[in-house]
């Protein structure tokens, strides 16, 4: 046999050999790797008919962020030994979801995600209070929240009320645009909004020229031509800052003011966690990965529930652990932050639980600025320049 015939056939049996080596030790190395479990619970809300087809929420809205984050995990996480499970439970609108909740920690989880009402996850939290378990508020945007109805136990990733309306009142400051004619819906949701809007006015400078009740009605499709001329005539004002959560008939004022004037608040632009049209601080990156893995856009539902996840994962790889313990005390430590495609650090605000977080202004199709606005300062964080600062909190976050 040639040499050249001999070091080749050598070669082949130490591939072989390293292959079955790497099937043999496959099930010991899997058995040392240390589970991590993360439950994500939602509660469906029931919401009235749309009356656009054109943006219907994804069915796994919010879910589709938590598994490309225990993707991203478990990137890191094989290296460390630690392998990062997702439980995904959906309780409909009748259904028990306390009752769920409550399976879910006797099954072991110790690391819950929520997208449930503010209500719902007081339940929750006060049923766990003084046990190992950890609380992650992805769906509630309630002030109360972070102020008179804390809890030690809950971390906020998405941002409050107060924080998205303190963002679009920095920008409209900025632009000079001080006067400002509020409409206001008629449900629960819009008037919080309205209540946080009317706080931004007195802390940074802007002016409530008008204030009015939208009352034409929930369908404005066919008759906001002729009624938001009317509605808006008679104000001098600088900006329409609309409160229409679930959009019933914010869309429609665009356009057919009485005034040539920018709509802003949950309609026009619009403060929000995250956007399609971010793609700056590497978003971009993020953006591609999700669209690929499940053929759409990434919301900010589902940038809620990945953020948290991967606080989780960051946890467990600073702290060189899968304890409970260890993985809460770093995320609730000073040492704690997380990489948000967002220009910078995020981290929690101590007196709260709130996750510091730059807050993004867009249109529909198009990033236009991403609030703290230049010029507006603070001693610590200039993020802590939105939302309830420690000065203000109602907070007081007993264990």
């Amino acid at each position: 046999m040639r040499r050249r015939d001999r070091i080749a056939g050598a070669w082949r049996l130490l591939a072989a050999g390293a292959v079955l080596a790497l099937f043999a030790t496959g099930p010991a190395a899997a058995a040392e790797m240390a589970r991590i479990p993360i439950a994500l619970l939602s509660q469906v809300v029931e919401r009235p008919p749309k009356l656009s087809n054109l943006d219907l929420p994804p069915e796994d809205e919010g879910a589709a962020g938590g598994r490309l984050s225990i993707k991203d995990n478990n990137t890191t996480g094989r290296f460390m030994k630690q392998r990062f499970e997702l439980k995904e439970v959906s309780v409909p609108p009748d259904g028990d979801a306390l009752a769920a909740f409550t399976n879910l920690v006797e099954a072991g989880y110790r690391l819950i995600v929520l997208n449930v009402p503010a209500d719902r996850l007081l339940q929750m939290s006060d049923a766990v209070r003084g046990k190992d378990v950890l609380l992650f508020n992805a769906g509630a945007p309630d002030d109360r929240l972070r102020g008179q109805d804390c809890r030690a136990n809950v971390m906020h990733i998405l941002p409050s009320r107060a924080m998205r309306a303190d963002a679009l009142a920095q920008y409209l400051i900025w632009k000079r645009w001080r006067k400002w004619f509020l409409v206001t819906g008629r449900r629960d949701g819009d008037k919080r909004f309205a209540a946080a809007i009317k706080r931004a006015a007195r802390k940074f400078g802007g002016e409530i020229v008008a204030e009015k009740a939208w009352d034409y009605g929930a369908d404005a499709r066919r008759t906001a031509q002729a009624e938001v001329p009317t509605f808006t005539q008679g104000v001098e004002y600088d900006v329409l800052v609309v409160a229409d959560e679930i959009g019933e008939f914010g869309e429609y004022l665009a356009y057919r003011t009485w005034s040539p004037r920018p709509v802003a608040g949950t309609q026009g632009l619009v403060p929000t966690s995250w956007h399609r049209t971010h793609e700056q601080w590497g978003a971009a990156q993020l953006q591609s990965r999700f669209l690929k893995a499940f053929k759409r856009r990434m919301t900010a539902l589902d940038y809620h529930v990945w953020a948290p996840i991967r606080a989780i994962g960051e946890g467990a790889t600073r702290a060189r652990s899968a304890e409970f313990a260890a993985i809460r005390d770093y995320v609730q430590g000073r040492d704690f932050e997380l990489a948000g495609f967002k220009g910078q650090k995020l981290t929690f605000r101590p007196w709260n639980w709130q996750l510091r977080q730059p807050i993004l202004l867009a249109a529909a199709r198009a990033l236009v600025s991403v609030s703290p606005q230049q010029g507006f300062l603070h001693q610590r964080s200039l993020l802590d320049t939105m939302g309830w600062d420690e000065p203000e909190t109602k907070c007081r976050l007993a264990q």
